[in-house]
């Protein structure tokens, strides 16, 4: 798999903050507490990154903001809703398409067992 011991870290991250605060809480919580433990695990990312979109030869400032991309290489969208949908994981496969980059992880926070709200997306 394209930067699997990548997203393993970040999947593993992820479920810790999962663990320490659970399900519930403002998806801005889950963000914020992410990015705390990307950081102690001493992954390099960016955090709402401005995604200017081109389009039609013109670059435009479209008010689109990534919530992390890690390495330049994956691109992560949180939620912190009941259930995901197949236009959340068409939200990441656009962002994919945008920023270049091939993986991405689509994480809800809002479920009972981490792993069941997170998918991964291969361009």
């Amino acid at each position: 798999m394209l930067y699997e011991d990548l997203t393993q870290k970040i999947i593993g991250a992820a479920i810790e903050v999962h663990k320490q605060l659970g399900p519930g809480l403002l998806e801005s919580v889950y963000q914020a507490c992410l990015a705390r433990e990307l950081d102690l695990s001493g992954i390099h990312f960016e955090q709402q990154k401005d995604l200017p979109v081109e389009y039609k030869g013109v670059r435009l400032e479209s008010g689109l903001r990534l919530d992390f991309i890690v390495e330049n290489k994956v691109v992560i969208e949180i939620k912190s809703i009941e259930a995901l949908h197949p236009i959340h994981e068409a939200q990441l496969l656009t962002y994919l398409k945008i920023t270049g980059c091939k993986v991405g992880l689509l994480i809800n926070f809002n479920v009972a067992v981490l792993t069941k709200g997170i998918v991964r997306k291969v361009l």
